[in-house]
């Protein structure tokens, strides 16, 4: 199948109506700069919006950036999209706008939606095109199938430092160097997608990606769109979706972006109670304007049209939802019902979600929402902002405070474990161990557990298996997946050299095998998101610091049974109840050799005996190993029943 880029008419009319209604999802096609046939020579049509401009012209590499060689001339329907056509601009060409305001403001701005840039610091558009074979037809005709009863195992990564070429500086990888490694890693991990932080061009790389200028175009520091492209294509031909970050909370006011665009503040809102960021520096879009939802809209569709996208992940927003996010009394505007919430926000991700879903069924939008805002994952017609996942910040906060006491004091605190499975099915939600988690001193995730290199790696394995045991969609960031020591620095590679050092070689066989486990054990997928998947066995034993818990699939013997230990003390003939008396096997078992473990495990089956225990008239006895989870499924009933 080949992806060209269509052969555009001229913006019309209708288009124009659509944009400024807020309803055009697919104005990319129109909007910037397009490549077309004219005879034997090159055409590029230029499309943009700048309603406070007086005089628009594209300047460029192909006209010496001579502000007044090409003008634009301002469509007559009050639109306020400047247009124009010059022949012999071709691909490759650099260009800027040269926007001249009525105020008298001058600037020389890049295409909004530009579908390449230069490669920063550099600041020009480049004119392309979309033109691709692809090769993934089997995965996207299966992608289209409900995503909801399916294992959904993330591996987040930024691109600039997965991998590096040492033997060149440390230079990055290019997205067809990581086509050939990310792929066969990911499939040979056993994950089901990658994460991408954003690949949005960014002109500030430590940004991570997060102040995006570029919104409809792959970063060039790793290569051309069609070599993301081939990235995404290599994802797919080995049964690995792919989730890209998007970031439409706010944007940095670098001079060449979209702030203060045309001599107005056309895209964020004037008055820094709205239109400014206080945490990030940066500026807010207006989301009440509707050219702006056409912007943003058509930008996540972008991405899923041209680039086969499989999902979204929406970064900050809790901070799109409160008007007062981060601003004291006084620094912030109530809606116009006097209250908090950003009305237009909830609106613009509401509609976002709706156009995601009717025109691209199987591709799933996730919510990073830090608050308890309700319905983020119900439907749109039942009132929720109508995505598929949420991540579950609490989830991780109660966890990693947990876990980063010593054992001695973990019996206090058990709380901070159970307390989730309270509210665990409110949303769907995603386990998030994230980029965020191991940055800026927080430590990597294997230095913030306590007692000696053992025993921080024991309990690394134990968060592993609880968090794969525990309902919800998972998700890793890179490096996490073998322990690495050292805080995640976008400058450098990951240390995959700790691979070498069979303990945290172990780690990375637990992730491996948890994989395994989840996307071939029915109980720990097919209700993942429903209470009828879970079930206490036992959460009051804070003494022992020991918690036992079932998963359970569509089928009754499609159950699972997990036991963890706390401590690093063995429990000896620890006894749990089970509603069905006969002989059960422990199928994993964090302890095991493998991982680094003592090798504390069960080889052969487990029987019940009629000894009451938990409410239930028969019980195992089992031996639970230190710092470890063992999990167990019945094996079959007595011979003689």
């Amino acid at each position: 199948m080949t992806q060209q880029q269509e052969t555009h008419a001229w913006l019309t009319g209708y288009d124009a109506d659509l944009f400024r209604s807020g309803k055009h999802y697919h104005i990319y096609n129109k909007l910037g700069a397009h490549i077309r046939t004219a005879g034997d020579a090159a055409e590029t049509h230029f499309a943009v919006w700048a309603p406070n401009a007086s005089q628009v012209s594209v300047i460029g590499s192909f006209n010496g950036w001579e502000q007044n060689a090409n003008p634009l001339t301002v469509r007559e329907d009050g639109s306020g999209i400047w247009e124009g056509r010059i022949t012999g601009v071709e691909k490759g060409a650099l260009y800027k706008y040269f926007i001249r305001s009525a105020n008298g403001y001058e600037v020389e701005k890049g295409d909004p939606y530009a579908i390449y840039w230069e490669t920063p610091p550099r600041t020009a558009s480049v004119v392309w095109d979309l033109d691709y074979e692809w090769t993934d037809q089997t995965w996207m005709e299966k992608r289209a199938e409900p995503a909801l009863q399916k294992p959904l195992s993330i591996y987040e990564i930024h691109l600039g430092s997965w991998r590096r070429v040492h033997e060149e500086e440390g230079r990055f990888l290019t997205y067809r160097e990581l086509a050939a490694q990310l792929p066969e890693y990911c499939r040979y991990m056993g994950f089901t997608h990658v994460e991408f932080l954003p690949v949005t061009e960014h002109p500030f790389y430590g940004s991570w990606g997060y102040q995006v200028t570029g919104y409809f175009a792959p970063s060039s520091r790793y290569g051309t769109p069609q070599d993301f492209m081939f990235l995404v294509d290599a994802l797919h031909n080995v049964g690995i979706g792919v989730i890209l970050d998007w970031v439409p909370s706010h944007f940095p006011t670098d001079q060449h972006g979209l702030g203060y665009f045309d001599g107005s503040h056309l895209y964020e809102h004037a008055d820094p109670r709205q239109g400014f960021h206080p945490d990030w520096q940066s500026a807010i879009f207006n989301y009440g304007r509707h050219e702006v939802k056409s912007f943003l809209i058509s930008s996540a569709i972008y991405w899923l049209d041209k680039f086969h996208i499989d999902g979204l992940r929406v970064d900050a927003v809790a901070s799109m939802l409160y008007l007062d996010y981060s601003r004291k009394e006084g620094e912030w505007i109530p809606n116009r019902y006097g209250g908090r919430e950003n009305l237009e926000a909830i609106e613009l991700l509401r509609e976002l979600n709706v156009a995601v879903h009717q025109s691209f069924p199987g591709v799933i939008t996730i919510a990073e929402e830090s608050t308890a805002w309700p319905g983020v994952t119900h439907s749109v017609s039942n009132g929720g902002l109508g995505f598929d996942f949420k991540w579950m910040m609490g989830w991780m906060h109660d966890t990693l405070s947990y876990f980063q006491k010593d054992t001695v004091y973990r019996s206090y605190h058990q709380g901070e474990l159970t307390f989730s499975l309270h509210y665990a099915f409110s949303e769907r939600f995603v386990l998030p161990l994230s980029h965020d988690e191991v940055v800026y001193g927080k430590h990597a995730l294997v230095q913030k557990m306590p007692g000696d290199e053992w025993q921080r790696l024991a309990n690394l394995r134990l968060l592993y298996t609880y968090m794969y045991g525990h309902p919800g969609g998972k998700l890793l960031f890179m490096g996490s997946e073998f322990g690495q020591t050292n805080e995640w620095r976008h400058d450098f590679s990951l240390d995959w050299n700790e691979n070498l050092n069979p303990a945290h070689e172990g780690v990375q066989k637990l992730v491996k095998d948890l994989n395994a486990l989840y996307q071939t054990e029915p109980a720990l997928y097919e209700r993942n998101f429903s209470p009828e998947s879970f079930e206490w066995i036992d959460q009051q034993d804070t003494t022992n610091s020991v918690l036992a818990w079932a998963r359970k699939g569509n089928h009754g013997s499609d159950q699972l049974l997990f036991i963890a230990n706390f401590t690093p003390i063995v429990r000896e003939n620890y006894r749990i109840g089970v509603s069905k008396p006969g002989y059960y096997r422990e199928i994993f078992n964090s302890d095991n050799l493998r991982y680094g473990g003592s090798d504390l495990i069960s080889a052969d089956d487990i029987e019940s005996y009629p000894i009451p225990k938990h409410g239930l008239v028969h019980s195992l006895p089992l031996t639970l190993p230190p710092l470890g989870v063992i999990v167990l499924k019945y094996d079959r009933e007595f011979e003689w029943l």
